[in-house]
């Protein structure tokens, strides 16, 4: 059984890496685990530059792999903003309804068909000695006009599905582990750990 530390104290986000991850010989743990990890500044300008600073930051730290994410929703009409604030959207001690208003306040005045967006997230897994790979995924879709359904977390309320007629919010654990941008990025890394984490 292969050690992977998540690093991360995000319960939702550790509750879905955890599911996606089923059925790999890979222990999941998190910084919960780690009480004195380092708290790393995400100041990247990119999703990557921050998913590779933590995962290298806990990879040392811990002595085990890590797997860092960085993610976040980059709208048309905002140029891609929030991107890599999007956690910090509305402030440094923002909570997701906080965004979640601001987001909406700026998107006011966008009709229908201007309000494509994108949830995006790049996944880095970086061993103690340095090395690491990288991950992408990215979820298409539409900045609702008022938050609808109380599942997920983040934005979930406010990303409508076209397809699916519904926004994040209204799907089920099940549903957002298949579809997600975040399940897009951990097939491709699944994918590559099969080979490197299966036990002999």
């Amino acid at each position: 059984m292969k050690t992977v530390v998540f690093a991360s104290r995000n319960r939702g986000k550790i509750r879905e890496i955890r599911a996606l991850l089923e059925g790999l010989p890979i222990a999941l743990r998190s910084l919960d685990d780690f009480p004195n990890a380092p708290d790393v500044e995400e100041d990247g300008d990119t999703f990557l530059d921050n998913a590779l600073k933590k995962a290298l930051a806990v990879s040392r730290h811990t002595g085990h792999a890590a797997l860092a994410d960085d993610s976040g929703l980059t709208v048309d009409a905002l140029g891609g903003a929030p991107g890599v604030h999007s956690a910090r959207y509305a402030g440094e001690n923002a909570d997701d309804g906080r965004n979640i208003e601001k987001l909406l306040r700026e998107m006011k005045d966008v009709p229908e068909k201007g309000r494509g967006a994108a949830f995006r997230c790049v996944l880095v897994l970086c061993e103690p000695d340095g090395s690491c790979e990288s991950f992408e995924g990215a979820w298409e879709g539409r900045i609702a006009e008022a938050p609808d359904g109380d599942g997920g977390f983040g934005y979930d309320p406010v990303f409508y599905l076209p397809g699916l007629g519904k926004t994040v919010a209204r799907l089920s654990l099940e549903e957002k582990n298949r579809l997600s941008h975040r399940a897009r990025a951990m097939e491709r890394l699944r994918e590559a750990l099969k080979g490197r984490f299966q036990q002999p």
